[in-house]
């Protein structure tokens, strides 16, 4: 039987990290409604070009169109054995609605991991990110430094802030993210799913706890 993860967590808790392990050492489609989005958009895809007609206006893209995306998507041939969501879900109305359409695939939500960390570790992992001009590659004040203050170690160039990294900015991110998603957390807890796994430990031992929650 096929295997469905939805993937939660706010912005710095590392989940697309997570999501690439997961992936890999479980075999399983990832599915990123972002990229499900841009894919749609790029190709003008029926889908596509409908969301794009909803983004242009600033309207936010109806939850059967999106639903679509996912259900195509999962379609497909290397989503047989199952896949992890990232993004999607985002309201439990979404939730109920991937359950009816995983039980036509024959499928259902089997876990819920939600990776999480205290807000001030958040704020400070994404706000001292920053990027070159040069080719895009990214350095933390804290985790990562660059050998030279300002200047990236590869080719020299000027290191920035970029706007939605800085930390008025993360922090608002951060507040929305738990306002929006706590009664996608809840609905999930009710339905016995949701996994809380410690995202403020290192990147090795959150993925551990992650594949042991997830084998029982």
């Amino acid at each position: 039987m096929a295997t469905y993860i939805v993937l939660l967590g706010p912005p710095g808790a590392g989940k697309g990290t997570q999501a690439a392990v997961l992936v890999q050492m479980m075999q399983l489609a990832h599915i990123s409604s972002g990229d499900l989005f841009r894919g749609n958009i790029k190709n003008q895809t029926e889908l596509g070009k409908l969301a794009k007609s909803y983004m242009d206006k600033g309207e936010l893209v109806p939850d059967d169109v999106t639903i679509a995306m996912v259900r195509d998507r999962i379609s497909q041939p290397d989503c047989k054995g199952g896949a992890i969501l990232d993004g999607f879900p985002r309201t439990p109305k979404q939730a109920e609605a991937l359950e009816k359409m995983l039980s036509e695939f024959g499928g259902q939500v089997n876990a819920v991991p939600y990776i999480t960390a205290d807000e001030e570790l958040l704020v400070e992992r994404i706000s001292g990110r920053w990027s070159c001009r040069g080719q895009g590659h990214v350095y933390h004040e804290k985790f990562n430094p660059p050998k030279q203050n300002g200047v990236c170690d590869v080719d020299g160039s000027e290191l920035y802030q970029r706007d939605d990294d800085k930390r008025e900015t993360v922090a608002n991110r951060i507040r929305v993210y738990f306002e929006q998603t706590m009664p996608l957390v809840d609905y999930y807890r009710e339905a016995g799913k949701l996994i809380e796994i410690n995202g403020a430990q290192d990147v090795e031992q959150v993925s551990k706890e992650l594949l042991s929650a997830l084998k029982k």
